[in-house]
C-alpha cells in the first residue's frame, strides 16, 4: 500500500513557476506508475503527466496542453515525484493530485494551484 502526500501548491503569477512534490510511503517508486492529475472548479479530473520506471530508465507521458511547460521527475531515495511548472498560464489554475498506480490506485489529498493574470 502506498499513501501519496502532495506539496508546494500556492499562488502565483502568469509566466511564474511552481514545483510540485509527491511524497508515496509504502514500498519504492519503481513499484508503480505515478500520475499527475488535477480538477478545476466545475470540471472533471483530468490527466496531467505520468512516470514510470522501465529498467534503468524512466518514461514519461504528458498532456498536449502542458507538454514543454511541465516536467515530470521521480527521486526513488526520497519516494518522491515531482511536477515541474514552467511557464504557468490562468487556465492552470486547479487542485494538483497525485495517483499511484499498482495493483490498485491510491490518490493523494490534493494541492491547490492558482494562477493569477
Amino acid at each position: 500500500q502506498v499513501q501519496p502526500v502532495e506539496s508546494g501548491g500556492g499562488l502565483v503569477q502568469a509566466g511564474g513557476s511552481l514545483r510540485l512534490s509527491c511524497a508515496a510511503s509504502g514500498r519504492t517508486l519503481s513499484s508503480y506508475t505515478m500520475g499527475w492529475f488535477r480538477q478545476a472548479p466545475g470540471k472533471e479530473r483530468e490527466f496531467v503527466a505520468s512516470i514510470r520506471w522501465s529498467g534503468g530508465s524512466t518514461v514519461t507521458v504528458y498532456a498536449d496542453s502542458v507538454k514543454g511547460r511541465f516536467t515530470v521527475s521521480g527521486d526513488n531515495a526520497k519516494k518522491t515525484v515531482y511536477l515541474q511548472m514552467n511557464s504557468l498560464k490562468p487556465e492552470d489554475t486547479a487542485v494538483y493530485y497525485c495517483r499511484a498506480v499498482g495493483r490498485s490506485v491510491y490518490w493523494g489529498q490534493g494541492t491547490q494551484v492558482t494562477v493569477s493574470s
